[in-house]
């Protein structure tokens, strides 16, 4: 017979995921938004966004029932640890969302500065970062987990090529400065995306394997352990 301590842990996990599709969600319009130049979108993602905000506050609470009402062993303390903290990410992942979604609707209000290439790339680039950490975690996969913080440097790389463009663009067109100044603003807001996903990576080794590598600062050691597998 099921613990009534392993019911309530599945059904926080449950949650969390829940809370997941609706910032997948939250991403996908809000980048769809700019790429399709669809302003519809952007209501779908202020209404994605509420949602997150009260799954944030029930997730949280779910937690601190178990924190107060068992006595959690090690592995399972480990696992509500990193629910919370995923729970945070997720949160400020929705906020990002709706970021993107304001700049995006300023951007679409003007004429277009430059063509968009790479930041459909990047979004592209920072959504397969967010569902294979989610995916990391509903797997249980330390593997997936660590991929995701192999990606990270693309995420950066492609935030930086952007600014360059944008500033390049600027040179020529100065009266376009408000435009570029908010096509550098969803660059960063893709970049803290990623970060997000990052730290949900990170989230899901510890409570694998109780490392925390979180501020390694070695990247290679990484790319190293995922060739040796």
């Amino acid at each position: 017979m099921e613990r009534h301590f392993d019911v309530s842990l599945r059904e926080l996990k449950e949650q969390l995921v829940a809370m997941a599709g609706l910032v997948e969600r939250a991403i996908d319009d809000a980048t769809q938004a700019l790429q399709k130049r669809d302003l519809t979108k952007i209501a779908h993602v202020h209404e994605m966004e509420k949602k997150v905000n009260l799954a944030h506050k029930a997730v949280d609470n779910s937690c601190l029932k178990l924190l107060a009402l068992q006595q959690p062993l090690a592995a399972d303390l480990r696992l509500i640890v990193a629910i919370i903290k995923i729970n945070t990410d997720l949160e400020r992942m929705g906020d990002q969302a709706e970021n993107i979604a304001y700049n995006s609707d300023r951007y679409l209000r003007g004429l277009p500065l430059k063509p968009l290439i790479d930041l459909p790339v990047m979004a592209e680039e920072v959504r397969v970062m967010v569902r294979a950490a989610i995916d990391s975690f509903v797997k249980t996969d330390e593997g997936l987990a660590r991929e995701v913080l192999s990606r990270d440097d693309k995420v950066d790389a492609l935030k930086n090529k952007i600014f360059r463009d944008v500033l390049e663009h600027l040179k020529d067109q100065p009266e376009m400065i408000e435009q570029g100044l908010t096509l550098i603003l969803i660059a960063r807001n893709l970049e803290r995306l990623g970060d997000h996903a990052t730290n949900i990576a990170e989230d899901v080794v510890f409570a694998i394997t109780g490392e925390d590598i979180r501020h390694s600062g070695s990247m290679q050691t990484i790319k190293k352990a995922l060739e040796s597998k």
